[in-house]
């Protein structure tokens, strides 16, 4: 059994991907090719904003966006305690002090009480230039935008949506990729819509940070690769990439986000009743799945479940074990002084298990089964 299946995904699409693959091949244009185009286009009008601008890797589109705004030095960003390491080790790389909002038990995001709370401190406190939010989607689950995007606007705060995993997702009909100043994605191999290899894009609506997102990603260039008019990086999805996710958009769009939902309906039914605290369903909101986590009863032995599990062929994995304000990197800064009882509460009781659009009914209830 596989945690995702991309094995399975790669079988139900091959025709088509091997067809898109040979003929980038074909043509031999590996770099900004046609398909990076049609691909930025067809992102930017599925999420619904102007523009879309790929990127070499999720974590470079975190990056960009922050560089497109100019947080550096002297400036604090808002991110939340529980999520991967780059939604604040961007921050950091760019000079600013990331500090760290306790989320909601419920939806693992960002807790919109305690985000407004942590912004009326750090301006009474007054060691920083309070600048940005970044909020996530976290494990497929858009945030709370509507309480997050007018609490950013009283404070005169940019906001930045870190979609890696949420990318499908919704909030009364409007999709992730839409929300905040500006918003990104990872299309990692094991994300809702992903890629093979890495990849990343940045959405807004905002003409001159999309020129600046352009230009910063490709070595700062002007109105050509050799007019250089400001320092950048070099991040872009290659061709082969793009028409690859093309194949996989359609599929996402058409069965994928639909799969889901259907196989984490089979997990709510088969394991109700059993002592775990099931994925939160706010009204209003829909997942694009990119895990299926529960939280475990108060004083389970997680290791043990889990070596138990892997013994009758099932994986599972810990997302994530440490909150961001212990980690080692973050030590002796401001970054480490937070107060979120909830993220370390999550930390040791969080279990994410099996999920993609191929999986059974059948895996579903073994998996439940064996758990149980």
């Amino acid at each position: 059994m596989q945690f995702r299946d991309l094995q399975k995904q790669y079988e139900v699409l091959k025709p088509q991907i091997d067809a898109a693959v040979q003929k980038v091949c074909a043509r031999a244009n590996y770099i900004s090719g046609q398909e990076v185009r049609q691909l930025e286009q067809q992102l930017a009008d599925y999420v619904g904003v102007k523009h879309c601008i790929t990127c070499a890797n999720g974590t470079d589109a975190l990056t960009l966006a922050l560089m497109a705004w100019g947080i550096g030095p002297g400036d604090a960003v808002l991110v939340p305690d529980f999520t991967f390491f780059a939604s604040g080790e961007t921050v950091a790389y760019e000079g600013a002090t990331p500090l760290f909002v306790d989320v909601d038990e419920g939806t693992f995001n960002l807790d919109p009480d305690k985000l407004e709370q942590k912004i009326l401190e750090v301006k009474a406190q007054g060691r920083y230039t309070l600048r940005a939010v970044v909020a996530v989607d976290l494990f497929g689950l858009p945030a709370d935008y509507p309480r997050i995007e007018a609490i950013c606007k009283k404070h005169g705060l940019l906001l930045l949506e870190d979609g890696a995993q949420g990318f499908g997702g919704t909030v009364n009909g409007r999709r992730v990729g839409s929300f905040g100043d500006i918003a990104t994605t990872s299309f990692f191999p094991a994300k809702p819509l992903g890629c093979y290899g890495d990849g990343g894009a940045i959405f807004t609506n905002n003409d001159e940070w999309a020129d600046l997102i352009r230009s910063y990603a490709v070595h700062g260039k002007g109105a050509m690769k050799y007019d250089n008019v400001r320092l950048g990086v070099n991040s872009r999805l290659d061709t082969l990439q793009a028409a690859i996710l093309l194949v996989k958009l359609e599929a996402f769009r058409n069965s994928e986000l639909d799969a889901v939902e259907q196989v984490s309906r089979w997990y709510d039914q088969a394991l109700a009743g059993c002592g775990f605290a099931l994925p939160h369903r706010p009204e209003g909101f829909t997942s694009s799945w990119a895990q299926y986590t529960l939280r475990l009863p108060a004083g389970t032995d997680r290791d043990a479940l889990q070596a138990k599990l892997k013994e009758q062929g099932i994986p599972t994995m810990v997302y994530y074990p440490k909150p961001m304000h212990l980690q080692k990197a973050f030590a002796g800064t401001d970054s480490a002084r937070a107060d979120c009882p909830v993220t370390e509460r999550l930390c040791e009781t969080v279990l994410s298990l099996p999920m993609h659009p191929y999986l059974t009914r059948d895996a579903v209830e073994q998996i439940a089964g064996k758990l149980r």
